[in-house]
């Protein structure tokens, strides 16, 4: 198990760019996968939890200062700016809506195993998703204002409380075997919760491909425009974030930031959805974890360069 876990952890890119391709060519796996994709994320949080650590998972005052201020800046006012530049733009309410979903949800589990992937401490992207999460009740009000076909605010408010619930328990667990079974692991140890990390992010994105092979079927050039569209914005994100970034005094978090900045648990609000949008917001989740998936790969260059 040792070796499949570290070379796992040594080939973790190449093997979530294969479980892409194996995800978007077998449909029995993603049957197979797709009622337990909860459990999934909640061993993703609790892998993410164990790797850093309490001391790192917290940080100082000032660390959880600067969590709260990008939590305000890239799911409140980045959402509410997306909502006017896209009304003025005239898109429609096809394309308006899952773009403010997009830029109002908190970081995606795996974003601390992203941001490790690619070389990067995963502490501060960790940090960002238990603040963004825990804020979201709170966060998502001014977006309804602007945007009331947003769904409804008492689904959603209750489906991020059940989430932080989840992270919450994933972290005691994680952080109480830190304290006292693992107190300083070694190196070899890091990198084996890295490769049990790459296996639950591949088989993940199995059970999230179910909805592009039902739309290739039906309609495929409205996947890879729909691919296309995430793609730029995902990558966008991440790229703008870190520039705007790399420019202040917050330098030192323009990579984390701009990993969780373009990789969004938009999954959290498809039960507050009217029935009529959930059908294209599922193809559009699921184009989703393509760029999410490939960031380690096409982004670590830029990452690299920058920082």
């Amino acid at each position: 198990m040792r070796t499949v876990l570290m070379f796992c952890a040594r080939h973790g890119r190449v093997i979530l760019v294969a479980s892409l391709g194996v995800g978007l060519t077998s449909s029995t796996l993603a049957m197979l996968v797709k009622p337990h994709i909860d459990i999934l994320i909640a061993l993703l949080l609790f892998t993410a939890c164990l790797r850093v650590g309490p001391s790192q998972a917290f940080g100082a005052v000032r660390d959880l200062k600067a969590s709260f201020a990008f939590t305000i800046a890239l799911q409140v006012l980045l959402p509410l700016l997306t909502a006017f530049v896209a009304s003025m733009a005239g898109l429609g309410a096809g394309l308006i809506l899952p773009l403010v979903l997009l830029t109002s949800a908190p970081a995606v589990s795996g974003s601390p195993h992203l941001v490790a992937l690619m070389g990067f401490e995963p502490a501060p992207a960790l940090r960002q998703l238990v603040v963004g999460t825990a804020l979201l009740p709170l966060t998502i009000l001014p977006v309804f204002v602007v945007l009331p076909e947003f769904g409804d605010v008492h689904t959603i408010v209750w489906s991020s409380l059940r989430l932080l619930a989840v992270i919450a328990a994933a972290a005691i667990i994680a952080f109480i075997i830190r304290l006292t079974i693992l107190k300083t692991p070694s190196d070899d140890q890091l990198v084996q919760m890295d490769g049990a990390s790459t296996i639950l992010l591949a088989i993940v994105v199995f059970g999230l491909m179910a909805a592009i092979q039902t739309e290739m079927a039906i309609d495929p050039l409205n996947v890879l425009i729909t691919l296309g569209a995430v793609c730029a914005v995902n990558f966008g994100l991440q790229i703008i974030t870190t520039l705007i970034l790399l420019k202040t005094k917050a330098a030192a978090y323009a990579i984390p930031m701009g990993v969780v900045a373009g990789n969004r648990n938009v999954a959290l609000f498809l039960t507050a959805l009217p029935a009529a949008t959930t059908h294209p917001l599922l193809l559009f989740l699921a184009c989703y974890q393509i760029p999410m998936y490939l960031t380690p790969i096409i982004m670590k260059w830029f990452y690299q360069r920058v920082g």
